[in-house]
C-alpha cells in the first residue's frame, strides 16, 4: 500500500523505513522477551539495575551516550533495590529537535491464575506472554526497535534522539520520571516530543489523564465502656454519617459532572470516588475476641478522580465541608485529613505536533482515522508536565490496556510491528519538521 507522507517526508524513504522493521520482527520479539525476563517487580523493584544495564548496554553498542541516574533519596530506594534509572541520547550531525522514548520498567507482581510462566517470555499464536508483556517492555521494545531502524537508515542527520528506561510508574513513578524531570532531563531546552509507549491499543493515541487526590480521613470520638456506650462517643458511628452524606449528596454530583477529556472507558469522562480502605475501632486481641471499647477511632483512605475542569481546592472543599457537618451533629467527634498524593489532570491537545504526526500515520496504516483517548488513571506524563517544561506528550503504544496486570498478559506481536513503525515515521516527520519556537 502506498502511504501519502507528509511534504517534509520522502514516500520512498518511509517505504524503507517500514521495510526496515519488518526485516526486525524476530529481533523486536527477541528483545521484548529477553525485557520479560528480567523480573522487575515492584514492590520492593526487583532487578532494576541489571535490567536499566542491559537497555543502557544496547543503545550504547549503537552510539549513544548512556546515563545512568540513581533515584538516591527517593521513596524505596535502598542498596538491595536501587531505583536505577537510564538515559540513552544519539545525537545528529545538525542542530534539530529532540524526541524522546519513555518506558518504565517495573512490573506489578505476577499473581495466581497464570497458565504460562509469568517471567519466561513465551511466544505462541503470534503474541509474546508474560508478566509486563503488555505493560509496557512490548511498548519499551517497539520503542527501541523505531530508534534503531531510523539510525541502520541514517535518518537521524538533524536533532537528537532518546530513550530512557525508568522505574517506580507502578507506584507512583517518584524515583523515575519524577525525579528525572525535577532534575532537567524533560526541560524543553533539551527534549521537544515525548512518546510514553504505554498499552493503549496501536490505532489510539492517548492525550492524558484525569487528575487523583488520595487522602485519609481520620475521624475521632471518645473511649468508652462497650456496655456503657452513651458515655463514649463512637468514630465508627461518626464515619457511618460521613459515608451516608457522600453517598446521598456527594457521589450524586460527582456523578453528573462530565469532561471534555476523551477518557476510557466511558464512565471514567465522569468525576468519581472511591473508598479504598476503611478500619475502625481497636485492634482485635490475639484470639479474636472483640475489644469491649467504644471505638474512639476510624480511618477512611479515598481516591477522588477529577476532571480538567475541576479545581483541586474546591475538590478538597466538598470533602472537608461534609466532614464539618457530621462534627456539628455530635459533640465529641473531630476529624483530620492527611494528604497521600496529588497529580493534577493533564491534557495535550489534539493540535500540537506529536498527535498531528502520530494521527497521520495511524490513519495511513490502518485506513482509518486515529481515535484519541485519555486514561482514566494516571501514568508518568504527569510528572513530565508537572516538573519538566515539555507539553508536546502523549500516551502511544502497542497492547491492550485491558491485559495489564492480568493473569496470562500478553502483547501481539502484529501490534507491535505496526506501532513501531507509526512511533518511527512519526518521529521522521518531527525531525524534518525541525524546531518549533518556544
Amino acid at each position: 500500500m502506498a502511504l501519502k507522507s507528509p511534504s517534509s517526508v520522502d514516500p520512498a524513504t518511509v517505504a524503507r523505513l517500514f521495510d526496515r522493521i519488518e526485516a526486525k520482527r524476530a529481533e523486536l520479539v527477541d528483545l521484548t522477551v529477553s525485557l520479560i525476563r528480567h523480573p522487575t517487580i515492584n514492590p520492593p523493584g526487583d532487578a532494576y539495575e541489571a535490567c536499566a544495564r542491559f537497555i543502557g548496554e544496547r543503545l550504547a553498542a549503537r552510539g549513544a551516550r548512556v546515563e545512568y541516574i540513581r533515584g538516591t533519596g527517593e521513596p524505596d530506594d535502598t542498596d538491595l533495590h536501587p531505583r536505577m534509572n537510564v538515559i540513552g541520547r544519539f545525537e545528529g550531525s545538525a542542530p534539530g529537535p529532540c524526541v524522546h522514548f519513555n518506558g518504565h520498567i517495573d512490573v506489578v507482581e505476577a499473581g495466581l491464575g497464570w497458565t504460562v510462566p509469568p517471567f519466561e517470555g513465551r511466544v505462541a499464536d503470534g503474541k509474546v506472554y508474560g508478566r509486563g508483556a503488555c505493560d509496557m517492555k512490548g511498548g519499551i521494545a517497539a520503542a527501541i526497535i523505531a530508534i534503531e531502524a531510523l539510525l541502520d537508515e541514517g535518518l537521524l542527520t538533524a536533532g537528537a534522539l532518546e530513550f530512557s528506561g525508568t522505574v517506580d510508574e507502578e507506584s507512583g513513578g517518584f524515583g523515575g520520571v519524577g525525579m528525572l524531570a525535577r532534575k532537567g532531563f524533560f526541560d524543553r531546552a533539551r527534549v521537544d516530543h515525548v512518546i510514553i509507549p504505554e498499552p493503549l491499543n496501536p490505532d489510539r493515541v492517548c492525550l492524558g489523564h484525569r487528575g487523583v487526590w488520595w487522602a485519609e480521613v481520620e475521624i475521632t470520638g471518645q473511649i468508652g465502656h462497650g456496655a456503657m456506650p452513651f458515655l463514649g462517643v463512637s468514630a465508627i458511628r461518626g464515619m457511618g454519617e460521613f459515608l451516608a452524606l457522600l453517598e446521598k449528596e456527594l457521589l450524586p454530583a460527582l456523578d453528573i459532572r462530565v469532561t471534555r477529556m476523551p477518557c476510557v472507558p466511558a464512565g471514567a469522562r465522569h468525576a468519581t470516588l472511591n473508598l479504598n480502605s476503611i478500619h475502625g475501632g481497636q485492634p482485635e486481641p490475639f484470639n479474636g475476641l472483640p475489644a469491649p471499647v467504644v471505638a474512639d477511632r476510624c480511618r477512611l483512605v479515598l481516591d477522588r478522580r477529577y476532571l480538567i475542569e475541576e479545581d483541586l481546592a474546591s475538590v478538597k472543599g466538598e470533602i472537608v465541608t461534609l466532614l464539618e457537618r457530621v462534627r456539628a451533629r455530635q459533640a465529641g467527634l473531630d476529624f483530620t485529613v492527611r494528604e497521600i498524593m496529588t497529580f493534577e489532570p493533564t491534557m495535550t491537545e489534539p493540535e500540537a505536533p506529536l498527535v498531528q504526526a502520530l494521527d497521520h500515520w495511524i490513519e495511513g496504516l490502518f485506513g482509518r482515522p486515529s481515535t484519541h483517548v485519555a486514561s482514566p488513571g494516571t501514568y508518568d506524563q504527569k510528572h513530565i508536565t508537572r516538573f519538566g517544561s515539555v507539553r508536546d506528550c502523549v500516551a502511544y503504544g502497542p497492547g491492550i490496556l485491558d491485559l495489564a496486570h492480568q493473569p496470562d498478559e500478553w502483547v501481539g506481536i502484529d501490534d507491535m510491528v505496526i506501532s513501531t513503525k507509526v512511533m518511527a515515521a512519526a518521529t521522521l516527520t518531527l525531525l524534518r519538521c525541525g524546531r518549533a519556537a518556544a
